[in-house]
């Protein structure tokens, strides 16, 4: 334990040192009590971000709001120039709540109904994403009764030759769009009321290899324009969705955005597309989020180091969905020399499930310490599963201009039950 890791920032960890060492000082029992796991958010690291990522002309870039839905969040991103992509109506009002022009928000999600294709259109919303012949004809309908005209993308649904699976489906069938044979038993002339000018297709998540992306991008294309083709369709948008993923391993094998972007230049140019769109949640915001709790229990099991936590998966699920752990520290600023260990690390919950993998730590790491874990700005305290066991639902922080600022307490489970 002689490097800091890269992915730790010892301003925002010196100032959460403080925040713990005042509860200690005030009252150390009512804070375990009543916050036993908080995340963290770095805007200053999360705008620097945003920034690099718009320094370019190619892909017009949208935040996938279910990465993280937090309103400082979406400032934050709204400032950077980005725009947003809402799978749910929960999810649009929290962005206009933001002050967002309903202009720039894109609606994507398996599941509108027709009552929720009209309300968006009532809200403003002018850009779909379009995943069935219901939604199509049910979009066509609510445009023609409230006389506008939106923009629509087709989801496409290929299948590979490959096996392997993947959150957003890989090559297996998913609720995200339509095969290209039914969407070519479609005419555009029946949806008068949409400008159906797009197609949208994302069955990847989480890609670190630039070859394998450019690979599948490629693979793509000549589906894609034939579909078009045989629409009759002018293909002026083309939406790869997201898919951009983190190293949470180690930090080596990270993408690296000038690839990324000199890569869609190219299959920008291969499709012949107006605008190549993609919508980014883990690679957007990932990176600037952090989780901590604390170590409650520690044990030998079986010739196994075991340490147990105040929050586990019903704050953090990710590791249990993926079988990929968060990378992981001691929440301190002084750099250890003390021998590591690997500690498999476990939640409060009654289940074999709650584990946050196993990962190394100071060999000395005791009850009462507290754990850092990072890249937890994405799929973190809206994905987990907190009122299992009913406890305490996780607090959030964000960090700006070395100042930590409380957005959300921890709430007791008396909050929800009834």
């Amino acid at each position: 334990m002689t490097e800091f890791s890269l992915w730790r920032d010892s301003k925002l960890e010196q100032a959460l040192i403080r925040k713990h060492a005042l509860a200690r000082a005030t009252d150390y029992d009512t804070e375990a009590l009543t916050e036993n796991g908080y995340f963290v958010y770095h805007l200053d690291q999360l705008a620097q971000h945003l920034a690099m990522l718009q320094q370019q002309n190619t892909i017009k870039l949208w935040y996938a709001v279910k990465a993280n839905p937090l309103s400082r969040i979406i400032q934050t991103l709204d400032q950077q120039q980005f725009n947003f992509d809402v799978a749910s109506y929960g999810e649009l009002e929290q962005v206009l709540k933001q002050g967002i022009d309903a202009k720039r928000i894109l609606n994507t999600g398996p599941a509108k109904s027709k009552r929720q294709l009209k309300a968006f259109l009532q809200q403003g919303v002018n850009t779909f994403v379009i995943e069935s012949l219901n939604q199509l004809t049910w979009l066509n309908e609510a445009a023609s009764e409230l006389q506008c005209k939106p923009t629509v993308l087709l989801r496409v649904q290929l299948q590979w030759q490959n096996d392997e699976k993947n959150p957003l489906g890989g090559n297996t069938v998913t609720p995200f769009g339509l095969s290209t044979s039914l969407w070519e038993g479609i005419q555009l002339s029946d949806y008068s009321a949409l400008d159906i000018c797009g197609l949208h297709i994302f069955q990847w998540g989480n890609m670190l290899c630039h070859k394998k992306m450019y690979s599948l991008w490629s693979t793509m294309i000549e589906p894609l324009l034939t579909l078009a083709e045989k629409l009759a369709m002018p293909l002026k948008i083309l939406d790869l969705g997201g898919g951009l993923g983190l190293d949470y391993d180690a930090q080596q094998n990270a993408l690296n955005w000038s690839q990324v972007v000199a890569d869609l230049a190219d299959i920008k140019q291969q499709a012949k597309v107006d605008e190549l769109w993609l919508e980014l949640g883990r690679y957007a915001v990932g990176q600037c989020g952090y989780y901590v709790t604390e170590v409650i229990d520690r044990k030998t099991n079986y010739q196994q180091e075991q340490l147990v936590l105040a929050g586990g998966i019903n704050h953090l699920l990710r590791p249990a969905i993926t079988g990929q752990a968060f990378p992981v520290a001691l929440l301190n600023t002084q750099l250890s020399d003390n021998e590591s260990c690997n500690f498999h690390l476990h939640g409060p919950l009654c289940t074999s499930l709650d584990k946050l993998g196993c990962l190394t730590l100071p060999a000395n790491t005791k009850v009462g310490d507290k754990l850092i874990f990072g890249f937890c700005g994405a799929y973190g305290f809206t994905e987990s599963m907190p009122f299992f066991l009913c406890h305490q639902l996780a607090a959030e922080y964000v960090f700006q201009n070395n100042q930590l600022t409380q957005v959300r307490q921890s709430q007791p489970a008396s909050s929800y039950l009834r």
